[in-house]
């Protein structure tokens, strides 16, 4: 089982998420690790093929999301959790992708470190 490992601010903010979401979520990343995909996730648009994936879940009426990559072998990095805010269209934030792009960047540099030991 590949361990799951938090880039940046990821865990804290997952942390404020209410429990039951925090749930849901725990298991799709527990079977992210097992190797296999939870019906609540899907390959987050805009990063080319399936190795960047967007876990949902709809609490309230509100909207969270946990993002992760499944692109090293090692280990599933969390590179972001945040609760949708906008109320227009389903797409991720600008901001948002950024900051992704950022942690994926330094997941990668974790990985290449910490490979070569």
């Amino acid at each position: 089982m590949r361990p799951v490992i938090w880039v940046g601010s990821s865990h804290e903010d997952w942390q404020t998420f209410p429990g039951d979401v925090q749930d849901v979520m725990g298991y799709a990343l527990y079977l992210a690790q097992c190797g296999e995909k939870a019906n609540n996730v899907k390959p987050l648009i805009g990063f080319k093929g399936a190795s960047v994936l967007e876990i949902t879940d709809n609490y309230a009426s509100d909207t969270y999301r946990a993002i992760y990559t499944v692109k090293f072998q090692d280990a599933i990095y969390v590179l972001h959790a945040f609760q949708k805010k906008s109320k227009k269209g389903i797409a991720t934030p600008k901001n948002h992708i950024q900051l992704i792009e950022q942690r994926l960047k330094k997941a990668r540099e974790y990985h290449d470190k910490h490979q070569k030991k």
